[in-house]
């Protein structure tokens, strides 16, 4: 699955009317990484990443992108903590729902050097939603 995100990225590209977007970088292994978002009322109506990197944060990228679609910000927001607690191994058990395909992952916490990787689209969608006053 993570072959495949990487090698056919969903929701690749950039959005025509975005006002939502932010740029990080990744300067452990260099993957750079531009998120665009559309909020239409309390969720996400469009999303899209464009930039470069290794398979892991292409990967992880692309799945964030299919997971959090539709979803509001609030459930965006603890997607991001149960990510997060995955794969740095503080947590494994009860996120699978919340999660979905984002469990692929789970492996990420034997691997400490790849993690900055895996979040770096995460912590993308948190800091929009973050400047985007939406949320608490």
């Amino acid at each position: 699955m993570i072959l495949d995100h990487a090698a056919h990225p969903r929701h690749y590209g950039t959005l025509k009317d975005s006002k939502e977007q932010l740029e990080l970088h990744n300067p452990t292994c260099g993957d750079i990484l531009k998120l665009e978002v559309i909020l239409k009322d309390n969720w996400i109506d469009e999303i899209a990443f464009s930039g470069s990197g290794c398979t892991i944060s292409q990967a992880s990228a692309s799945i964030m992108t299919v997971e959090v679609l539709h979803k509001t910000p609030v459930q965006v927001e603890k997607m991001v903590t149960a990510f997060s607690e995955l794969v740095t191994g503080e947590k494994t058990t009860g996120v699978q729902e919340l999660l979905g395909d984002a469990m692929i992952f789970e492996g990420i916490a034997q691997f400490p050097a790849r993690i900055k990787c895996a979040t770096l689209a995460w912590k993308a969608i948190y800091q929009i939603l973050q400047k985007a006053g939406r949320l608490e």
